[in-house]
């Protein structure tokens, strides 16, 4: 059987395409508002049975291996999927960014096709499009779950919406400040945070580094279907008070650099410093690290009493967790339960 002039494999009782468990994670947008819930949900539910150091006999990924492949450097999400993979009772099997035969010359497709034959989940990390990570996903043995790709980081937002619920206890009505570049950080959290009624989110990026348009398009669409509110300026004159969290960034985004000679004076308005806690008094601050001081934000905040920034960093493993629960086991029980 060929398409486009590649073989292709004929599906046989003994060559199954469909695992009943099978999900993929490629995009915030793969999710329906139940899946976000859900996910939000158990990531919190994790947070708390690990804080309480509460263990039950659940493993839902018991027998099942886990491949981790990262070509870009990671110290948070790749440690968050390593471990929540193991406390979930699986197997895992890491790749750097030299070891797969994707170096040279084979097709995504059949990377994925090989390892959907090995492997149960496959979490990456690229800077390229999502449009790979869509190849290995097109069977429907392996999950594929997207660890940040050039455009969008989903499972960072999962872990701030997490980092969030558990502060506030909703996502409701909740008022984000996001001050910094339109990263995939901030496409996934206005992808996110977007979904929830009466949420708002407020952009404040450098002019010529704001939000991809399709992005914000998509957001701003699912703010209005939803009752949430996304706007984005590039500047940061006139700006409202009364936030319950300011979010920022690194300024140089994993895998990329500027063309502008200049970006840091075109950045340097933007930096976050504790001026902004004057009309939001009792917001706390995230930031998804790694963090330099002095450039994004200043060691007053990131160190302050307001910083959670921390707390948001090991909640990537809980929402770790979440994601591979989802993705294989499917279902919203609580740990310990």
């Amino acid at each position: 059987m060929t398409t486009h002039g590649r073989r292709t494999a004929t599906p046989t009782q003994e060559d199954p395409v469909h695992h009943p468990r099978t999900r993929h994670l490629i995009s915030v947008d793969d999710l329906t508002d139940d899946d976000l819930r859900t996910l939000v949900a158990d990531g919190v539910a994790f947070h708390r049975a690990h804080q309480e150091a509460r263990r039950s006999g659940e493993k839902p990924l018991r027998d099942q291996v886990v491949g981790i492949y990262f070509s870009k450097t990671s110290t948070r999400t790749r440690t968050a999927f390593s471990s929540g993979a193991l406390r979930l009772g699986a197997s895992l099997i890491t790749y750097g960014p030299g070891d797969l035969q994707l170096n040279t010359g084979e097709t995504s497709e059949d990377t994925g096709a090989v390892l959907s034959r090995m492997l149960d989940v496959l979490v990456a990390r690229t800077a390229g499009d999502e449009a790979e990570m869509r190849a290995w996903a097109s069977q429907q043995r392996m999950s594929v779950v997207n660890a940040m790709s050039a455009g969008e980081h989903p499972t960072q937002a999962l872990t701030d919406l997490t980092t969030l619920s558990l502060r506030f206890g909703r996502l409701e009505g909740l008022r984000v400040l996001y001050v910094g570049e339109g990263n995939n950080s901030a496409s996934a959290l206005a992808l996110a945070l977007s979904r929830f009624p009466g949420a708002e989110l407020e952009l404040r990026t450098p002019p010529g580094y704001g939000l991809d348009p399709a992005y914000l398009a998509r957001a701003q669409a699912h703010a209005a279907r939803s009752g949430a509110s996304v706007r984005e300026r590039h500047d940061m004159a006139d700006l409202p008070g009364g936030f319950d969290a300011i979010y920022t960034t690194r300024w140089q985004t994993t895998g990329t650099s500027k063309a502008d000679p200049d970006w840091r004076d075109v950045f340097a308005p933007f930096q976050v410093g504790e001026a902004l806690w004057e009309t939001s008094p009792k917001a706390v601050f995230l930031h998804d690290l790694p963090a330099h001081r002095g450039d994004e934000v200043t060691a007053e905040v990131l160190d302050g009493p307001q910083s959670i920034a921390f707390e948001q960093a090991e909640n990537k493993m809980h929402s770790a967790m979440a994601v591979l629960k989802w993705c294989r086991a499917g279902g919203s029980a609580a740990p310990g339960e």
